[in-house]
């Protein structure tokens, strides 16, 4: 059945240990831009490297990407207060954008991992899945997604690993892993 109105409002979980999660929300971003819907999309964990994505997003009037995250990988074991601030400050905007309705789609890309890693609290993320708006469609993506985050979600995907090119050497490649 094709829903002729928004019909948003769902919430979806993206996880995993293949490659493709992030690629998933974008795909769904594309789509919905593509109808007109406005799409939000956080990336925690992620900052100011040559993503393509974020080039793809400038050419979109209705689609916007802002990181919360340094270049540098963050240490799971001993991440850096910097790291946890800069999850907090996406977790914070993320409720800025659910408080003012300011999207159609809201996508919180790597938001599994930042509450794995414990930069940000299973418990805000929760709240701020009760306190969006019912017409507003929420994605999370990352590795590890907690049991809870499943729970309250409407639609689980796990994407698997069954064989990298990393395990051979290739290294990340420009327009397919980032």
């Amino acid at each position: 059945m094709i829903e002729d109105e928004k019909g948003l409002g769902l919430v979806h979980v993206i996880t995993g240990d293949g490659k493709g999660k992030t690629t998933s929300a974008l795909g769904l971003a594309v789509r919905a831009t593509g109808h007109g819907f406005k799409v939000i999309m956080i990336q925690f964990m992620k900052g100011k490297i040559n993503y393509g994505e974020l080039e793809t997003a400038k050419k979109l009037d209705n689609f916007d990407i802002i990181q919360f995250g340094r270049p540098d990988f963050v240490d799971k074991e001993n991440p850096a207060e910097v790291d946890i601030k800069l999850a907090q400050d996406g977790l914070e905007y993320a409720g800025q954008v659910v408080d003012g309705g300011k999207c159609d789609i809201l996508i919180l890309d790597e938001i599994c991992v930042a509450v794995d890693w414990k930069l940000v609290g299973l418990d805000d993320v929760l709240n701020l899945i009760d306190s969006k708006p019912d017409d507003m469609e929420l994605v999370m993506t990352g590795r590890y997604a907690h049991e809870k985050l499943i729970e309250v979600a409407d639609h689980v995907s796990e994407v698997m690993e069954i064989k990298h090119p990393f395990r051979k050497g290739v290294m990340a490649r420009k327009g397919i892993e980032f």
